[in-house]
């Protein structure tokens, strides 16, 4: 199993329009297969943080969504990022509930 998390940062004004334009690649992610969880939302402390988050059943599932990643336009409204991908060789199970 692979975790993606981290957080990305962008000006407090442009992150409801930049998670807006996360909803068609939070979708996509979902419906590919190894995706497990995966999910972008704003932070709830700090106005300029979104949150990233992302369970895959394998590296190789993360590489063949990954593609060419954010698209230029996010890029440019991105200050910045801190994102890192986990190896998980364990897993203890804390809740059953998938809701």
């Amino acid at each position: 199993m692979v975790i993606v998390s981290g957080h990305l940062a962008v000006e407090p004004e442009l992150r409801e329009a930049y998670l807006r334009g996360c909803v068609a690649v939070v979708e996509q992610a979902r419906r590919t297969p190894g995706c497990l969880d995966f999910a972008i939302s704003a932070d709830l402390i700090d106005a300029r943080r979104i949150n990233v988050y992302e369970r895959w059943e394998s590296q190789a599932a993360v590489n063949e969504f990954r593609g060419s990643g954010p698209s230029d336009e996010q890029q440019v409204t991105m200050l910045s990022a801190a994102v890192s991908e986990y190896d998980v060789a364990d897993v203890r199970v804390l809740s059953g509930d998938d809701g």
